[in-house]
């Protein structure tokens, strides 16, 4: 394996010379539409070049399964189906927020041997916070350890979601804010309770759900399968605990 904070060191690094000078500034060139819906700016495509040079280096024969590259080349997601060991990269997970200057918008990295999430890091690069998790080590913030809320009552619960309407009516708050990352640090800060999601992609959401896990909290896909980090339509749902998960289950389907 490595050493995490020499990923950690690696990402601060690529995100300061190619994410933060361009926050802000990018022009109109450099923000293009990859899909109806989908931006893809300079900063994301540089981002994951150098990401995907870098930690390669510090891990030999480890392979790249990234954002851009795999919308490039889909056929590169077939690395997570082998026992070799892959970085997931998303360079700018929340582009749609950080092409309008909203400062929603992180660096996701997950290291996945042998089709299981060893590590995960998210990184805030404009309040420069770094979450951090190694499987069986707990999920950390600097040098505090991270634990998901408490189980409360539904109507106590906040959540984040796409789709709300069988919830508003169920629990104290729900939203959505354009960066899985950023649900993923609040579920593990003391902001939210749960979240769910409808399309996985594993540069969205590899490393957060070990982080939950770490700090914690209990998730399951709604067929109530584990999370496995490939691509995948069924629906993902992450809470306090189990019980508050089968709560929230039956308000998400």
């Amino acid at each position: 394996m490595v050493d995490p904070q020499s990923v950690a060191a690696i990402i601060r690094e690529v995100a300061e010379a190619e994410i933060l000078p361009r926050f802000g500034h990018l022009s109109a060139g450099q923000i293009r539409e990859k899909k109806p819906g989908q931006l893809v700016t300079e900063a994301d495509t540089e981002a994951e070049r150098v990401l995907s040079l870098r930690l390669t280096g510090l891990l030999p024969g480890s392979k790249v399964v990234g954002e851009e590259g795999v919308d490039a080349d889909p056929a590169l997601l077939g690395a997570l189906e082998q026992s070799d060991p892959v970085w997931i990269i998303d360079p700018v997970d929340g582009t749609g927020n950080f092409a309008k200057a909203n400062p929603r918008f992180a660096v996701i990295i997950a290291l996945v041997v042998d089709k299981i999430t060893r590590a995960g890091w998210i990184y805030d690069p404009v309040a420069g916070r770094m979450v951090v998790a190694e499987q069986g080590s707990g999920a950390w913030l600097g040098g505090d350890r991270l634990s998901v809320l408490a189980p409360a009552p539904l109507e106590k619960m906040t959540g984040s979601v796409k789709r709300s309407a069988h919830l508003v009516s169920k629990v104290a708050k729900v939203g959505r804010k354009g960066s899985a990352a950023h649900d993923y640090i609040d579920l593990v800060t003391g902001v939210l309770h749960f979240a769910h999601f409808a399309r996985l992609m594993p540069w969205d959401h590899a490393a957060g759900v070990l982080i939950h896990a770490e700090a914690g909290g209990y998730s399951s896909l709604l067929n109530h399968k584990p999370y496995q980090p490939i691509p995948c339509k069924a629906g993902l749902l992450l809470a306090p605990s189990e019980g508050s998960w089968r709560s929230l289950k039956v308000l998400v389907e």
